[in-house]
């Protein structure tokens, strides 16, 4: 066996996240949930950071739990680390400076580069969680225009009411038709809208049911994590260095 290099803790588990301090059900496809990732990765739980106080109030008093998390998650073994709320946005630059790996924050970033791939007259639509709450300086820290179509799933009966109240049980059959009819207003009231991105990675479940009732191209913080994983552990493929067909 060849030498190998050490000078991590844990190996083979790239992606570290950094969770809110909850208690509701996590299914999988939730960014909450293990079983939803094809690689493994490592989880730290931020004391004190609850869903209420990071969307409905300011993530910003927390930020040095927040990096006091993310470098206990580096010095683990992580090379890239993400964050299990999209309002995280906000502590985007700050987390940054304080720690040596790449950061993704929140599923919002993604916002630009999907902007790119659409025709002229297109632009990206956003579901969120709580538009009441998602500010100017959260779409400005993940670089979203500030004219983004955004619809929040607030006037639901049950999606931002249990994540954001941390229900102890939630229904999920109800959080999907929440999250259709959010789907439904947004592209009834914005018909220039060619791709969805969700804010909130509590919606991964149901973005399969959202681009089959609106059609459009739907981007969440696990597609946004896939990408991000791939590029600390490239995939290799074998190649045949006297085949031909290469020469």
């Amino acid at each position: 066996m060849k030498s190998q290099y050490g000078g991590k803790t844990v190996y083979g588990a790239n992606i570290g996240i950094l969770m809110l301090e909850t208690r509701f059900p996590r299914i999988p496809g939730d960014m909450g949930n293990a079983l939803t990732w094809p690689f493994p990765v490592q989880y730290r739980v931020v004391r004190g950071a609850t869903p209420d106080l990071v969307v409905r109030t300011d993530a910003r008093p927390l930020l040095q739990t927040f990096i006091d998390a993310a470098k206990d998650l580096v010095a683990s073994g992580c090379d890239g680390i993400t964050t299990n709320c999209g309002f995280l946005s906000i502590l985007q630059d700050q987390l940054a400076e304080e720690i040596d790996v790449p950061l993704a924050t929140s599923s919002l970033m993604q916002v630009p580069m999907v902007q790119s791939t659409l025709p002229p007259d297109k632009r990206v639509g956003i579901l969120t969680i709580s538009k009441e709450t998602l500010t100017i300086d959260h779409l400005k820290a993940a670089n979203v225009p500030l004219d983004a179509p955004i619809v929040g799933t607030e006037s639901g009966k049950v999606f931002s009411r249990d994540i954001l109240g941390d229900a102890p049980e939630i229904d999920f059959a109800a959080c999907l038709e929440d999250m259709r009819e959010a789907a439904r207003e947004l592209v009834a009231s914005h018909k220039d809208i060619g791709a969805i991105v969700l804010e909130c990675t509590n919606m991964v479940p149901y973005a399969a049911d959202i681009r089959r009732l609106t059609g459009l191209p739907v981007y969440s913080i696990y597609n946004y994590v896939l990408w991000f994983q791939q590029s600390l552990a490239p995939a290799r493929f074998p190649v045949e260095l006297d085949d031909p067909r290469w020469g």
